[in-house]
């Protein structure tokens, strides 16, 4: 078989696959008591991430230099990337939410990439010049694979706060802060009075609601929250507080997503500053300076501080919850800016130049 016509082949399939792995999960979700959803879903995402892998293969074989020169290429290297992350963090949390927050994403890239793109952008074409390098390979296949991982990990923050309703709630431990034990999970703090309380204060002030610790067998991860009241009116127009309280298990599937998040940035971070760090050398190479401040190179800058802020927050201020979650629900609308919107809209040293 002709490799164009294989290609072809290869990436129809993918999106039907992730398409199918979308409803899938999706389906799961919404009755989960339906048998083996989860693990047909997983399937799903692991025959995706080799069919794409198939498709880069054999335009690696067809070309003859590795398969990140256009935006179709590296559309599916971001897929599959998409994809492999995925397989990890559900290893991970053991959670059939991740699936529900990541493979639409990889559907649509897919989507975009096979159904979207115009017949020339999808070809191969011989390399310019410019790209003619070893770097070619050691820099953009880095910095693709940290937007994957980064994306997954802001996609988990995003699934938190809707699991959350948007409450702020405070878990105890981390996987990396000092309050974590030996096996990563989460220590639980036992209340004083094992009871709810509620305490009413005077007419202007609010009912206080303490929330009792909630343990269980998930993962061993225990959980301890507090919950961020939302005022409403009452007929005595004396305004009060009251909160939507979360049932044990939704807190347990929150403290996970919150776990696993922040360990998926911790390894997207360090993939970023390894392939910041080689287009710079290669820059040098390229047109003699290591910082031009392109506007892909400042998009970089800002993402990579964008998730510095991130780590930061979290391991040196103790953040948890939904503060460093809408952190790095930030870092996902960075991370497309710097990845498509300078590539499709700015003009630059690493424009694709599709509309201008």
């Amino acid at each position: 078989m002709d490799l164009v016509v294989l290609q072809n082949w290869l990436d129809n399939i993918s999106f039907a696959i992730l398409f199918s792995t979308m409803l899938i999960y999706w389906v799961g979700a919404a009755f989960p008591g339906i048998p083996y959803l989860s693990a047909l879903g997983t399937a799903g995402m692991a025959v995706a991430n080799l069919s794409i892998a198939a498709l880069l293969g054999s335009r690696w074989i067809e070309a003859g230099y590795f398969p990140l020169s256009n935006l179709y290429e590296s559309l599916f290297f971001l897929v599959w990337g998409i994809t492999a992350i995925h397989l990890v963090a559900e290893n991970m949390s053991r959670s059939r939410l991740v699936g529900v927050a990541t493979s639409p994403v990889a559907m649509a890239i897919s989507a975009f990439a096979a159904l979207t793109l115009p017949a020339t952008m999808q070809s191969a074409e011989p390399l310019v010049p410019a790209l003619k390098s070893n770097w070619l390979m050691m820099h953009v296949s880095v910095m693709m694979l940290s937007y994957s991982t980064l994306m997954v990990g802001a996609l988990l923050a995003i699934a938190f706060l809707i699991v959350t309703r948007g409450q702020k709630i405070e878990l105890t431990g981390s996987s990396f802060g000092t309050n974590s034990n030996r096996n990563g999970s989460y220590r639980l703090q036992r209340p004083q009075n094992p009871e709810p309380q509620i305490a009413e204060t005077s007419a202007d002030s609010a009912l206080v609601f303490s929330e009792p610790s909630f343990n269980s067998n998930n993962n061993g991860l225990g959980t301890t929250a507090v919950l961020e009241l939302a005022t409403v009116q009452t007929p005595s127009t004396a305004p009060t507080q009251t909160a939507e309280l979360l049932s044990p298990q939704r807190l347990n599937l929150a403290e996970t997503l919150d776990n696993i998040s922040y360990r998926i940035i911790g390894l997207g971070f360090p993939l970023l500053t390894v392939g910041i760090i080689a287009g710079a050398v290669w820059a040098n190479e390229a047109w003699g300076s290591y910082w031009s401040w392109d506007p892909k190179e400042t998009w970089a800058l800002i993402t990579w501080l964008v998730f510095a802020a991130y780590l930061h927050a979290r391991i040196t201020r103790g953040w948890q919850g939904r503060r460093p979650a809408i952190l790095a629900a930030t870092g996902f609308v960075v991370v497309w800016i710097c990845y498509l919107g300078v590539n499709l809209l700015g003009k630059g040293l690493h424009s694709y130049g599709w509309f201008f």
